[in-house]
């Protein structure tokens, strides 16, 4: 098989028809009646703070149910999100995004999205690949140009009292060092950030919405595969592309899956954390000023930011029926993984529910735990550390303009979407 035969037309088909035959549940849009037996991350009350409504579930119900999207589990303890993500017997990661199509049984081990999607023993060579380009010693290459390009963002703001420091600051950093990690067009960012909301936010669009746009991310991946195979240059696509697993070259599906995990995961996530923390200190004068007096605090500061504003929620499902923690599971439920909740368990942490900007001892689950910790966390790190470091040097004093103008993106990853800040 060469590099040519694998991504023809079929491959294409293939994905659509895998997509189609998976188990379809029926569409619920209505507001929660009852967190403990009702919920729903969509639901805008979770997306605009879902943290009082994990404490209450923490107390009142661990490990809350629902019938929406076929069944899913929503646990809240550190120790009970921490025992499922490290549990691979019993929980598969063929699917991690949580919506009303279950993928077919046998799209495991493998995933559509590996390795994040991948079970042992697979995983371990999968995620193995990856490893040389997100070192610290490569990641360390990326800072110079990230730490000039968020110059450059912010000289943009020149003469402007109010910026839409999500949109015009947050989400750009991420975009611009993802498209040069994998060789993308750096004027194509408009469309990684649809690609992004599309994957991740609208999963209650009916099934033919969400195919089309699917489709449409797997058309933009496959064009620019094909730019590389007639142009191979030194980036992580031509890598792929050229990787052997096992004595063979990836399968099309796999090469197709991991980049799409790239662009879509290596965005959201740090387009999410950025923002949250420039919110967190644009409504919390004590803080921005104390970093501003003390910018050596800002990696510390930072570590507490992924705390207690975590953006990711990560999903499993059930491999088979059986009574787990005191509730009975059945195959092919849900479980949702919420590592914000984790992290704001007073069980795990002192003062949880508080953001302490100068906390020694931190080891939050924010990059996630088990097998599938994110493989991206120093580059993520490196992004959100240099992004915080600029913005402080050039704009130490901000305030929120409208606090009731900020709104949060749904779903498993969460983070400011509109975020209009007084920077005048």
């Amino acid at each position: 098989m060469t590099v040519d035969d694998r991504f023809g037309d079929d491959l294409q088909r293939t994905r659509r028809q895998r997509f189609l035959s998976g188990h379809q549940s029926e569409i619920v849009t209505d507001p929660v009646s009852d967190w403990t037996t009702d919920f729903s991350h969509v639901d805008p009350e979770w997306a605009a703070d879902p943290y009082p409504i994990q404490d209450e579930l923490r107390q009142r119900c661990p490990i809350a149910h629902t019938d929406r999207f076929g069944g899913a589990w929503l646990p809240t303890r550190y120790d009970d999100v921490a025992a499922i993500a490290y549990d691979t017997e019993h929980f598969t990661s063929r699917a991690i995004i949580v919506s009303n199509i279950r993928p077919p049984a046998d799209l495991a081990p493998v995933g559509g999205a590996p390795p994040i999607s991948s079970d042992p023993p697979f995983h371990h060579d999968a995620r193995k690949l990856l490893l040389p380009a997100f070192t610290k010693n490569a990641v360390a290459r990326q800072e110079p140009g990230t730490r000039a390009y968020c110059h450059a963002l912010i000289d943009a703001f020149d003469g402007r009292d109010v910026v839409d420091a999500a949109r015009e600051y947050a989400k750009q950093i991420p975009m611009r060092v993802i498209a040069d990690l994998l060789g993308f067009p750096q004027e194509d960012s408009e469309k990684f950030g649809a690609f992004v909301e599309n994957t991740l936010e609208d999963i209650n669009a009916p099934a033919e919405v969400r195919l089309q746009r699917i489709t449409r991310l797997s058309e933009y991946l496959l064009e620019q595969i094909h730019d590389h195979i007639a142009h191979p240059r030194d980036d992580l696509t031509s890598h792929l592309l050229d990787a052997e697993l096992h004595g063979r070259r990836l399968e099309p599906g796999h090469v197709l899956g991991t980049i799409n995990l790239l662009l879509i995961a290596g965005i959201d996530t740090t387009w999410s954390a950025i923002g949250a923390s420039l919110w967190h200190l644009a409504k919390t004068p004590a803080d921005r000023e104390r970093l501003a007096a003390e910018p050596e605090l800002l990696p510390t500061a930072m570590e507490e930011f992924l705390r207690a504003y975590a953006p990711v929620t990560m999903a499993r499902l059930v491999k088979q029926d059986m009574h787990w923690n005191g509730v009975d599971m059945k195959a092919d439920d849900w479980v949702l993984l919420p590592f914000p909740a984790a992290n704001r368990d007073p069980a795990q942490f002192d003062r949880a529910g508080e953001v302490v900007i100068d906390r020694e001892v931190n080891r939050h689950a924010a990059f996630g735990l088990g097998i599938h910790r994110c493989v991206g966390s120093h580059l993520a790190r490196m992004e959100l550390r240099v992004a915080l470091e600029v913005w402080m040097e050039r704009i130490p004093s901000f305030t929120l303009a409208d606090p009731g103008a900020v709104t949060w993106a749904p779903g498993q990853v969460r983070g400011p979407r509109t975020l209009p800040l007084r920077i005048g």
